[in-house]
C-alpha cells in the first residue's frame, strides 16, 4: 500500500491510500503539517485541481469495493451519478439506489464513505437542510458545495 499526501492551501493535508492505481481510502484535507516530501501522483494532482475550483471528475478512479454489500454498491453507483453542482436528499439517493425507503441506510453509507469526492457524499443533503459531514462538519460540506457552485 502506498500513501500519498497532498497539501491544499486553505484546506490542509489530505491523504490517498492506494494499491497500485486502486484507491483504498481517501482522507480529505484537514489542518496539519504539510508532508515532508511531496510525492507526485496523478490522482493527488486532480484532488488539488478540484480544491482550486476546477471542474475535475473522478468517474474513472478505480475503487476498492470488495467489502461492500449489494445495497452499498448500488448507493456507490448512485453517488457517482450525482453531477457536480447538484444535490440530492438521502431519500432521493436511496431511491436512485433502488431502495426508496432506505434513506437512513443511505445516510449510514455516506457517514462511512471511504472515498469522499470520488463518491461525492457532500452532494447529499437532508430534506431540512445541508445535513452533517462527520468530523469535518457542515461548514466543510458547504465549502465543498460552494466549489461546485451550490449555495446552501
Amino acid at each position: 500500500m502506498d500513501v500519498v499526501a497532498y497539501d491544499v492551501p486553505g484546506w490542509g493535508v489530505g491523504e490517498l491510500y492506494l494499491a497500485g492505481e486502486r484507491l483504498l481510502y481517501h482522507e480529505l484535507p484537514r489542518a496539519g503539517a504539510p508532508p515532508e516530501q511531496a510525492v507526485e501522483h496523478p490522482l493527488a494532482e486532480r484532488m488539488l485541481r478540484y480544491f482550486r475550483g476546477e471542474p475535475v471528475g473522478f468517474d474513472d478512479v478505480q475503487l476498492d469495493l470488495g467489502w461492500m454489500t449489494p445495497f452499498q454498491l448500488a448507493v456507490a453507483e448512485a453517488l457517482r451519478a450525482v453531477p457536480r453542482g447538484e444535490v440530492v436528499t438521502y431519500g432521493e439517493l436511496a431511491a436512485l439506489a433502488g431502495r426508496p425507503n432506505a434513506q437512513r441506510a443511505a445516510g449510514t453509507f455516506c457517514a462511512g464513505n471511504r472515498f469522499p469526492l470520488v463518491l461525492p457524499c457532500h452532494r447529499v443533503v437532508s430534506a431540512a437542510g445541508p445535513g452533517t459531514y462527520g468530523s469535518l462538519g457542515v461548514d466543510y460540506k458547504r465549502r465543498l458545495l460552494a466549489l461546485e457552485g451550490v449555495g446552501l
